[in-house]
C-alpha cells in the first residue's frame, strides 16, 4: 500500500487484553488488517457521537436508510403496477359489455375523486353499498 498525503501515522496504547482481543477478532467485520479494523472502529464511534450531538444521520446510516428505502420503493412500485394491471382488467371486461358515454365517465371520475379526497383512500365495497342504499332510500 503505498502513503498518501492523507494517512497520518498514530501510536496507541492498549491494555493487554484489549489487544489480545484485537489480534484475535480483527479479520471477523472483513478488516485486512488490525489498522483497517482500528480505522473503521474509529469511525463508527465519530458516527455514534456525530449523531448524537446534531440533528443529521451519520453517512453509514444515511446510506443503510436509503438502500431499505430504496427496496421498499421498488416492492410498492411492482405492488402497484399489479394492481393497475388488474384494474384495467377488470374495467376492460365491464366496458367490453356495455356502451358508455364519455360525458358519464367525466362525471364519475370527478365523483370518484371527491369520494377518494373524502375518505382519504379507504374505500370500501361495503361503504360504497350502504352509499347507494342509502341514496337510493332517500330518493
Amino acid at each position: 500500500m503505498s502513503k498518501t498525503k492523507l494517512d497520518r501515522k498514530m501510536t496507541i496504547r492498549m491494555s493487554e487484553l484489549t489487544a489480545f482481543r484485537l489480534e484475535r477478532d480483527y479479520r471477523l467485520d472483513g478488516s485486512r488488517s488490525k489498522n483497517e479494523f482500528i480505522e473503521k472502529a474509529i469511525v463508527r464511534a465519530l458516527d455514534g457521537l456525530e449523531a448524537e450531538q446534531s440533528q443529521t444521520l451519520p453517512v453509514t446510516l444515511q446510506a443503510a436508510i436509503d438502500g431499505r428505502l430504496g427496496l421498499f420503493e421498488d416492492r410498492v412500485a411492482k405492488l402497484l403496477f399489479k394492481l393497475a394491471v388488474e384494474h384495467d382488467m377488470g374495467l376492460s371486461a365491464l366496458l367490453d359489455g356495455r356502451n358508455v358515454d364519455p360525458d358519464y365517465l367525466k362525471k364519475l371520475r370527478a365523483e370518484s375523486v371527491r369520494n377518494v379526497r373524502a375518505t382519504n383512500g379507504r374505500l370500501t365495497f361495503e361503504g360504497k353499498a350502504r352509499e347507494r342504499e342509502e341514496d337510493e332510500w332517500q330518493d
